[in-house]
């Protein structure tokens, strides 16, 4: 069943549809659902889109514990061999 329903999208919004549209080679009707169904799903697992993010850039960096804090190390080594920051001010 269906159910037809009318709603105001703007100019942009509807190009990117359009552009989902021919990508999955379907129909702006099933583009939207697809698009509403992956939302929903997403929606539902609790997780958070920055969460998402980060996880893929951990992927993508092969960023495990051990990598992660050899990075933290060095930041912290970097950090100290600077100096600190409130030394370098100069208060007029």
């Amino acid at each position: 069943m269906t159910i037809k329903s009318t709603y105001s999208l703007d100019v942009d919004t509807v190009r990117q549809l359009e552009n989902l549209a021919k990508h999955w080679n379907t129909s702006k009707s099933g583009a939207l659902r697809r698009a509403i169904r992956s939302a929903a799903a997403g929606a539902g697992s609790g997780r958070n889109e920055a969460l998402d993010a980060l996880d893929y850039l951990q992927d993508m960096l092969a960023l495990d514990h051990d990598s992660a804090s050899a990075w933290a190390d060095e930041v912290m080594q970097e950090r100290k061999a600077s100096g600190n920051r409130d030394e370098l001010r100069t208060f007029g």
